[in-house]
């Protein structure tokens, strides 16, 4: 997807800000049980037609309004991820600057996800 230039460019500045880990690293904790919590950043329509499995909804509209009611321990692993990597990494720079401490954005989100063929949830 082609974004607007000045989307890329607030991503491109907050993207060496917070942490992202690859779909690799993610499968390796699922393997491992690794505690984390994985979260659903898009907008509800593309969380209501399909998810990653497991996934738990916090759009990024209402993100930084509710995250403290689900995940109120801040030092909680927290993996998001959206359509491609882009819309997660704003959400997960919001939550370092609200004071949590493990927060994750997935490398290429849902896209790359489905470009491996990995499994989804409906």
């Amino acid at each position: 997807m082609k974004h607007n230039p000045g989307f890329e460019q607030l991503v491109d500045s907050l993207r060496p800000k917070v942490n992202e880990i690859s779909i690799d690293t993610l499968l390796n904790w699922q393997d491992a049980s690794t505690p984390h919590h994985l979260v659903d950043c898009r907008e509800q329509d593309e969380w209501q037609s399909d998810r990653l499995p497991g996934a738990a909804y916090l759009g990024r509209g209402v993100m930084e309004r509710d995250v403290e009611t689900l995940y109120p321990n801040k030092d909680s692993v927290l993996v998001l991820y959206c359509g491609g990597g882009y819309r997660s990494v704003l959400a997960a720079h919001n939550l370092e600057q609200m004071g949590y401490t493990q927060v994750h954005s997935l490398i290429g989100g849902r896209r790359e996800w489905m470009a491996r063929s990995l499994p989804m949830e409906a």
